[in-house]
């Protein structure tokens, strides 16, 4: 089954999350089939925190894919943010 789901990388105390599609039977920091987006937590000043790209998450849904409650929770955000400017 094909997950959306974080994967973290960065550094102690500085942790950087790409949001990927991935089987789920792959490691949480492993092997995955496209990088979907980002989340950086600890963003400061000018650095994007949230990006997302919202085609090919709605392509992995409509194949199956299953949105982790993070996920899918950073999606509903950034789609919240998206909208306004719209």
């Amino acid at each position: 089954m094909v997950v959306i789901r974080l994967s973290r990388g960065g550094s102690k105390r500085r942790p950087f999350y790409n949001i990927v599609a991935a089987n789920s039977a792959n490691r949480r920091d492993g092997r995955f089939l496209e990088r979907v987006g980002f989340y950086n937590p600890v963003a400061s000043g000018g650095e994007e925190a949230l990006r997302i790209a919202f085609d090919r998450v709605e392509h992995w849904v409509s194949h199956g894919a299953q949105l982790s409650p993070t996920a899918a929770r950073l999606v509903k955000q950034a789609q919240a943010k998206v909208a306004p400017a719209a």
